[in-house]
């Protein structure tokens, strides 16, 4: 499988390593405007583009895709605002996306969980509910992408909240998250139910990059030859399919 690397940042480069290692081509690495002038036309050329670029990039990336009917896998975050057109045009173009806001198998799994969670918690108002995430420095968007479907979720399924908001939240009907950036750390979430009683934590901790860069060439794998929206749900849901066979 020929890919090509939208971003060439320290995720770009652990999906190259590892892309290499199960048998892939990284035929072509776009991660600067002067890139993009240069060897646009070579993008036809390739099976797959990953990209983990930039929110303030991404967008232009999908339609660059678009255009040269190129499946896309993206990991990018904090470009929500945008998605429901993305989803549009990609329908409406015939064209394939696959977006995750963690491509991580057991990030994902963490989702069900807490959705699980939401769900028993929903009956017991005496635990108030919060949000706590830790990245690198270096991440661009705060709260990550992944804190945010946490606590949509936990909005959707305990029915006492209306909306997140960023830090600590001013009144019952909303749901803080607090984002902490500190040195090498890949990615850190805590959904916290507390009485006066008590505290009940879920966490998922990632120990390395690897997890993130296996789940996007497993996306990328996945979607040759689909035309369509996808997410991380049509990928486990295909794999366990598969697996019961």
């Amino acid at each position: 499988m020929k890919i090509a690397l939208l971003g060439y940042g320290k995720m770009g480069q652990e999906i190259e390593k590892l892309a290499m290692k199960r048998g892939h081509e990284i035929a072509l690495i776009m991660d600067s405007l002067e890139d993009w002038e240069n060897d646009e036309d070579r993008l036809a050329g390739v099976d797959v583009a990953i990209d983990f670029s930039t929110p303030i990039s991404i967008v232009e990336n999908i339609y660059h895709c678009f255009d040269a009917n190129i499946p896309m896998v993206i990991g990018t975050t904090g470009w929500l605002d945008d998605l429901e057109k993305v989803q549009h045009d990609c329908l409406a173009r015939n064209q394939c996306l696959f977006f995750a806001p963690n491509f991580s198998i057991g990030v994902n799994l963490f989702f069900d969980l807490n959705r699980y969670l939401a769900s028993l918690m929903s009956k017991w108002e005496e635990y108030s509910v919060s949000i706590e995430e830790t990245h690198h420095i270096h991440k661009q968007d705060a709260p990550s992408g992944t804190a945010i479907v946490l606590a949509n979720d936990i909005i959707r399924h305990t029915g006492r909240k209306e909306k997140w908001v960023k830090e600590a939240e001013e009144n019952p009907e909303e749901l803080g998250i607090k984002s902490y950036r500190t040195d090498n750390v890949p990615g850190t979430h805590i959904v916290r139910y507390e009485s006066e009683e008590d505290c009940i934590e879920i966490i998922h901790t990632a120990k390395s990059r690897r997890g993130f860069a296996l789940g996007a060439l497993m996306a990328a794998e996945w979607v040759i030859g689909k035309k369509g929206f996808f997410d991380m749900k049509n990928l486990l849901e295909s794999q366990l399919f598969t697996a019961s066979e």
